[in-house]
């Protein structure tokens, strides 16, 4: 698992986490009983601190995406209990990503551009 935190971004660490978490789980790169890293370790790796990691996983366990069990360790449960998005909206998302990557942008600017377009077609 391949997990990045942009210490520059305007998204907090432990929502960076929560949504790569996501991510992974909606794409088939988690499954259920798939087991993560320990808070301590995943705080480790990525120069965080425990408390951070932690919410990560309270907040993915509140949307049902992972469940706790103590010493047994934290496991993938499942999709967010909130629906997935529509699968021509993945596909669309999915060619922006390809074109987003060849041309050399980092994922907070893909994202960014993605909330400007977004905010920009509401007003229009």
């Amino acid at each position: 698992m391949i997990l990045e935190i942009d210490q520059h971004s305007a998204v907090p660490p432990y929502e960076q986490l929560r949504e790569q978490i996501t991510t992974l789980v909606l794409a088939g790169a988690l499954t259920p009983s798939d087991r993560l890293p320990t808070i301590r370790q995943l705080a480790n790796d990525l120069g965080l601190a425990g408390g951070t990691v932690a919410r990560a996983y309270r907040e993915l366990e509140s949307d049902g995406v992972v469940t706790t069990h103590g010493r047994h360790g934290t496991r993938v449960k499942g999709p967010p209990r909130r629906p997935a998005p529509e699968p021509h909206l993945i596909d669309a998302a999915r060619c922006y990503a390809k074109h987003a990557s060849q041309t050399g942008a980092s994922l907070e600017d893909a994202l960014t551009a993605v909330r400007v377009a977004f905010s920009a077609s509401r007003t229009t």
